[in-house]
């Protein structure tokens, strides 16, 4: 820590946990005592059971999990492919046609999602791409959304990445293509991974967009929970809302390791 004396140190670590419960951990422990109550009308929930997660385990639940999943891991690899080559294409542009591209890339984060939603639905509405009512559009909202965080994790870190090892490799015979697939991409390898991380997480939870354009057959877990919760069952809402955050979780977990071990590389 940059707080060398013991006292500065312990006053650094309470401020921080006095502000850390109430504002990001407790909403947490909140949603996770609803999820196993069956009412709440005190201070703490009554009524503990388990049968939410048994209705989750019986139910189309998990195909809902399942169609998230399936959206979020599709949508992250789009955006990081397309986000990636972005920012190695705009490495060697002039600094104002950098400035130019990055903007465009984060365009759709500076309006509210339901604008992207709607603009979709309003573009793919008419041959020759007629993608309303499909599940593709709603993989399309999700890559549109996140793939500004890939392109800028990845641009971040290619200004910090050395150019010399670029330069050897070149200076030794190495073709482009050989410098870009054994060289700079291993470099980038966990700037990659974290910016997959990101738009996974994001994708899980995104929800705007995808309430305006999601087809009946594909139903992600987030258009769930706000039905299920919109039709006044808040504890099994709840429960739908920590198998979200756990699914998250273990999957950002096991992006992690795999950041870990290429950085370590």
């Amino acid at each position: 820590m940059l707080v060398h004396s013991r006292w500065a140190r312990r006053s650094v670590q309470a401020v921080f946990f006095l502000l850390f419960l109430p504002v990001f951990a407790l909403p947490f422990l909140v949603v996770l005592a609803a999820s196993f109550a069956t009412d709440w009308s005190g201070a703490l929930p009554s009524g503990l059971t388990v049968t939410h997660y048994q209705d989750i385990a019986r139910g189309d639940s998990l195909t809902a999990l399942t169609t998230s999943l399936v959206t979020a891991v599709a949508a992250s690899l789009i955006a990081l492919a397309v986000g990636t080559w972005a920012a190695l294409a705009a490495e060697r542009l002039p600094r104002r046609a950098r400035r130019v591209v990055d903007a465009l890339f984060m365009l759709p984060v500076a309006v509210p999602s339901v604008v992207v939603g709607l603009s979709l639905l309003v573009a793919f509405s008419e041959p020759p791409l007629l993608l309303n009512g499909t599940r593709e559009i709603v993989v399309i909202a999700h890559t549109v959304l996140v793939t500004a965080f890939a392109h800028q994790s990845v641009t971040a870190a290619l200004t910090r990445l050395d150019p010399a090892y670029e330069q050897s490799a070149a200076s030794l015979g190495a073709r482009p293509s050989y410098v870009l697939w054994r060289v700079k991409l291993p470099l980038l390898l966990p700037s990659l991974t974290a910016a997959a991380g990101l738009c996974f997480a994001l994708s899980m939870g995104e929800l705007s967009a995808t309430m305006m354009l999601y087809p009946p057959d594909w139903l992600p877990l987030p258009v769930k929970i706000f039905g299920t919760t919109d039709r006044g069952a808040l504890f099994a809402g709840a429960a739908l809302a920590v198998v979200l955050m756990v699914t998250t979780l273990a999957v950002l977990l096991g992006v992690s390791r795999i950041r870990t071990r290429a950085s370590y590389r």
